[in-house]
């Protein structure tokens, strides 16, 4: 079947002709024999192949499952690769010869044969389990959390106990006698995904950040070529894990390990499909290679402590530690998103130092920061240090709001099931696309808006959403998903699919998903433009937003489904707040207007100062007069409430003057102790207002207006909050001496515009307290006293204390002073923080604890 697949003797001969033709480069051995007697075929790779054990090596199994022939084929062209491309390409060299490649391209022989000849979609091995059925699920057939099934006909059948196969064993073996391997790759089909490996603590581990990355660098590699992005997903606690597979054997012998599924068939359209699929993985491979050395015992040691010193709303600071060393060097990567590669693209500062500052930043932005340690002789790098994620604080005039929908607000409606539509709102995840058992499906998510002040500016609008399997995307290159806002005047019941299928789009956000980018694992995000975002506003009056998610509405002949599947976080199998569609609002509050007149003018002469009169320029000897007014601050502004957005002072004149000379006008805001010329002269300048008018404008018009820029506003906030009058100067510049040179201004104003917000965190929730109770870690606090108080946000991390109450994994957020740590592990050391907000939000400076096992010591 399918003669353009190699067959098992085929593979064999092909790695016999390869290893006699580069005997330096290539070894071939067989680790084991099947139950009907084939041999499991092990090919090396290194330069020179006879120190290959001596080196950091990667081991690539494929076609562990006899229907995957992906990885039996992918093997065969990644070694006539290396052959074709070694002697010249500067990289590969040196992944050869630094590292090692065993490769065994089916680890499955007997299965793969079987598939071949009978039945293409045969999954398990050929063991004859003496009750008339036949095969075990290799992949369920290791050590690690090996669980028992007697249903021997199931297709994922582990056996009587594990390794109680020869391909598993042969496989073992050859592990335990090579302490070198650093990464495995487990190739697959289906999916185009990454599956990395997990210990079932249902914790983050130290590796997480090196699995993630080299995912995300090897998916990297397959975007260069095919445009395709995989999505990188390791399960989600307490969901059930995969229990017996390579993987985890792997990775629980310290292994670096991951499962690629490839494809959206297990035995896809060879010219059309497999060829893709092995184009785009074959600098995939490589790729992961080079990286085994950087998991060796020659690399680096990790680096520990990368921690948040500071954030700002522009600017974040790291810091670390690290013993002293000449030859050691650091390079930070930053990333707006999750799972993102780190390479060239996204490096932002290669230091020796033990700290960062990265600047000019968004306010109010996720941001993930990875570091590396490397060797400046040898460039080895270290692995990665957990990864560190945190959110910019909000600029002083802005506001955010996370919005989830509610359970009975999110859902996916269906053509062939419209009796039960409202039963798929609020439960497990929202299939979206087409197939033939359930028609054409349609998302819908609605957001309420009411607390959202109508008259609000939206500054940055995303919506999240979370891929949460993509195995029914079965066709390669067709459909599109789209996100569409509908229009809430329109909507009388969302669980009628013709309404919510018939309603025109107000608009449909710019960006749609190709089928070939519908990751999984990985969050998608939809940023809304400036169109999109005044729409948001437009919508406020309605306090809703409704948007419906769409994708293909028919099939190709002989397929039977293009269906995308999103976690809503409800149900038994959602997993929970962490996973739920959500909408990340950043706005501006409706600004308020105030319009200020001077308490006082004055003109300011050498040697007199003129009350209630306001003048500038220079007298009949040539010296120079001031301007100066005082503006009272406004006592019903509460200071901590109040955020000056935008400020202008309009002086308007009474004269220009005759003279050609080029005399300008300027206006400074100061520090003044007395209103006479000596201290005018003396003053301390806060900085100037706007730009300077000259004579020529002063002929044209008779108001001039002053902008403040950001940091002269933010000194105008500062002397409001210490309740000090706003002192201004109008002084004269002229290029040569002038005289006579007065100008009369008749009238000023302030005019300021303003916000009612917080624009200071509150204290901190104190008495933190994490105890186990019923097997669980519960945590106990007290809120901070304040009438702007909204409530704690509680986070947990098991590297270090949170800076930032986006530094971990979220626990709770609300008003109450208790929470329970539901789904971590209770043996496992880890921190706490809590954090008071406000309904800007303004967080607070954290209240941490450090929790070991059942003692808790306070941090």
């Amino acid at each position: 079947m399918k003669i353009q697949y190699a067959s098992y003797q085929d593979t064999i001969d092909f790695l016999q002709k390869a290893m006699s033709e580069h005997p330096h480069l290539i070894r071939l051995q067989s680790i084991g024999e099947t139950w009907e007697g084939r041999p499991i075929m092990l090919v090396t790779l290194s330069l020179d192949v006879t120190y290959a054990d001596d080196k950091p090596a990667l081991l690539y199994t494929g076609t562990i499952h006899a229907r995957e022939w992906i990885g039996n084929e992918l093997a065969i062209k990644f070694i006539q690769y290396v052959i074709d491309n070694y002697r010249f390409n500067p990289k590969l060299q040196t992944a050869l010869t630094r590292n090692t490649l065993y490769m065994v391209p089916c680890l499955n022989p007997d299965g793969f044969e079987y598939s071949r000849n009978h039945f293409s979609f045969w999954r398990k091995n050929r063991r004859n389990n003496g009750d008339g059925t036949f095969g075990v699920d290799l992949n369920r057939n290791f050590d690690a959390k090996f669980m028992r099934n007697s249903n021997t006909q199931s297709n994922t059948y582990g056996g009587p106990h594990a390794f109680s196969e020869p391909e598993t064993c042969a496989i073992r073996d050859f592990v335990e006698k090579r302490s070198n391997i650093c990464i495995a790759l487990d190739y697959h089909s289906q999916g185009n995904v990454f599956f990395p490996a997990h210990k079932f603590n249902h914790e983050v581990e130290i590796e997480g950040t090196d699995l993630n990355v080299l995912c995300a660098n090897m998916n990297n590699e397959i975007k260069k070529v095919t445009g395709r992005q995989y999505g990188i997903h390791r399960g989600k606690p307490p969901a059930q894990l995969i229990q017996g597979s390579g993987r985890e054997y792997y990775y629980r012998k310290g292994i670096i390990a991951t499962v690629v599924e490839v494809g959206t068939r297990n035995i896809p359209d060879y010219m059309k499909n497999m060829a893709q699929s092995v184009a785009e993985n074959i600098p995939a491979v490589a790729y992961a290679l080079g990286e085994a050395i950087n998991y060796s015992n020659l690399a680096p040691a990790r680096v520990p402590d990368f921690t948040i010193k500071q954030v700002g709303h522009d600017s974040v600071e790291l810091e670390w530690e690290y013993e002293q060393r000449e030859d050691i060097y650091f390079e930070l990567y930053r990333a707006e998103h999750n799972k993102s590669p780190c390479n060239e693209a996204n490096l932002v500062a290669i230091t020796k130092s033990l700290s960062f500052t990265d600047t000019q930043l968004e306010s109010g932005q996720f941001y993930f920061y990875n570091i590396r340690a490397v060797d400046k002789v040898t460039k080895i790098k270290s692995p990665f240090s957990p990864e560190l994620r945190l959110k910019t604080l909000l600029a002083e005039h802005q506001c955010s709001r996370t919005l989830f929908p509610a359970k009975e607000q999110v859902g996916y409606l269906s053509a062939n099931y419209q009796q039960k539509a409202r039963e798929r709102f609020g439960y497990n995840s929202m299939f979206i696309g087409v197939d033939k058992k359930r028609g054409t499906s349609v998302g819908v998510v609605v957001f309420d808006l009411a607390n959202i002040p109508e008259g609000s500016h939206i500054d940055r609008a995303e919506f999240f959403l979370y891929p949460m399997n993509r195995v029914n995307v079965k066709i390669e290159k067709y459909g599109e998903w789209s996100v569409s806002v509908l229009d809430p005047k329109q909507i009388d019941n969302i669980y009628d699919y013709n309404a919510i299928c018939e309603a025109p789009a107000l608009h449909t956000l710019g960006e749609t998903i190709e089928s070939d980018k519908m990751t999984q694992g990985i969050w998608h995000k939809w940023s809304f433009n400036g169109v999109e975002r005044d729409l948001i506003s437009q919508l406020l009056d309605d306090q809703k937003l409704i948007l419906r998610l769409q994708g293909p509405t028919s099939l190709p002949l002989g397929n039977d489904s293009q269906v995308m599947q999103f976690d809503i976080g409800y149900g038994p199998f959602g997993s929970g707040l962490h996973y739920r569609p959500n909408l990340e609002l950043v706005y501006q509050l409706p600004e308020q207007s105030l319009k200020l007149t001077p308490n006082s003018c004055n003109t300011i002469y050498q040697e007199k100062v003129i009350a209630d009169s306001l003048c500038s320029g220079f007298d009949d000897q040539g010296e120079i007069v001031y301007g100066q007014m005082a503006f009272e601050h406004q006592h019903e502004l509460e200071p901590e409430k109040t955020v000056f957005t935008q400020a202008c002072l309009t002086l308007y004149s009474q004269n220009s003057l005759p003279s050609s000379k080029d005399v300008r006008f300027t206006v400074e805001l100061v520090e003044l102790k007395d209103v006479d010329f000596k201290h005018v002269k003396q003053r301390q300048k806060i900085e100037y207002i706007g730009y300077e008018v000259s004579n020529a404008q002063l002929k044209e018009r008779t108001a001039h207006d002053f902008m403040f820029d950001s940091y002269s506003l933010k000194e105008l906030a500062r002397l409001h909050q210490t309740q000090t009058p706003y002192y201004f100067v109008i002084r004269a510049t002229a290029e040569s001496q002038a005289k006579n040179a007065l100008i009369e201004w008749s009238n000023a104003e302030l005019n300021i515009r303003y916000i009612n917000r917080r624009n200071q965190a509150l204290p901190a929730p104190t008495e933190l307290q994490a105890q186990v109770e019923n097997g669980v870690v519960k945590l106990t606090w007290q809120n901070p006293e304040s009438d702007d108080f909204v409530g704690c946000f509680v986070v947990r991390n098991c590297f270090h204390p949170p800076r930032s109450p986006f530094d971990g994994v979220k626990l709770y957020g609300g008003p109450d002073e208790y929470t329970l740590d539901n789904f971590g592990n209770p043996d496992i050391a880890k921190y706490y923080a809590v954090f008071s907000y406000d309904h800007a939000p303004n967080y607070s400076e954290p209240a941490a604890v450090y929790y070991l096992g059942k003692n808790v010591i306070g941090e």
